[in-house]
């Protein structure tokens, strides 16, 4: 029985990861799933990010400010997010633009850039619920190669796997919300129902802390009653 009015008292739920991770794919499912509003993040609309890739340290101050701008606009909308949908998902939140720009920012970038988020970054409640998916260098490659992007867009390998270990870092730490993380290597929510079923039947269990999903056992635990 999956429960759907859980996500009443969520406000609004993130899903987090590095690039090629899938979570827009499974953003868009449980927004559909949930009839919830959905803001998702347009990193094509970013008119440096090509020119970052293929020089990083030219380009990381103009592509981190234009992420931040962009990301607070759709950040707005929350705060008025009753007046439109009872509750939303998102495949961002704004604390990762701190990550990401102290992985690419020298210390000078870094502090001028934080002052400016400082500022501008709306005053947003926490999220609900947090899902971080996460997956190996090697996966998140072959999986942006499937996206049949250029040579030009793709990310280079040792910025991903800056990313996968930043990530890392940050979720330990993590605690504004209830986190979720889930090896997204050993579950497919795309294509196996039983993946995405089992997942919809564990979500209402996590209340607080930070929990580790495995469909396996979660599927046990449904058909145990528990």
């Amino acid at each position: 029985m999956i429960d759907r009015e859980f996500m009443n008292n969520l406000g609004y739920l993130v899903i987090e990861g590095p690039a090629g991770v899938g979570k827009t794919s499974l953003a868009r499912k449980l927004s559909e799933t949930f009839n919830s509003g959905l803001i998702l993040e347009q990193p094509d609309e970013n008119p440096f990010l090509t020119r970052f890739y293929q020089d990083r340290r030219h380009y990381a101050l103009p592509t981190q400010l234009s992420f931040l701008f962009d990301r607070i606009r759709r950040l707005e909308g929350l705060k008025q997010r009753h007046l439109f949908h009872p509750h939303w998902v998102l495949n961002f939140f704004l604390e990762r633009d701190l990550l990401f720009a102290q992985l690419t920012l020298d210390t000078d970038e870094f502090e001028l850039y934080r002052h400016v988020y400082e500022q501008l970054a709306p005053k947003v409640s926490p999220p609900g619920l947090v899902i971080f998916l996460q997956a190996s260098v090697s996966v998140l490659q072959n999986r942006l190669r499937r996206r049949h992007l250029t040579p030009e867009q793709m990310i280079p390998a040792d910025y991903l796997a800056e990313l996968v270990d930043g990530y890392a870092r940050f979720f330990l730490q993590y605690n504004n919300a209830p986190l979720l993380m889930i090896n997204s290597e050993s579950v497919d929510f795309m294509n196996s129902e039983e993946d995405y079923r089992a997942l919809l039947e564990y979500l209402p269990t996590v209340q607080s802390g930070r929990h580790f999903f495995n469909p396996l056992a979660s599927a046990e635990m449904v058909g145990l009653g528990r």
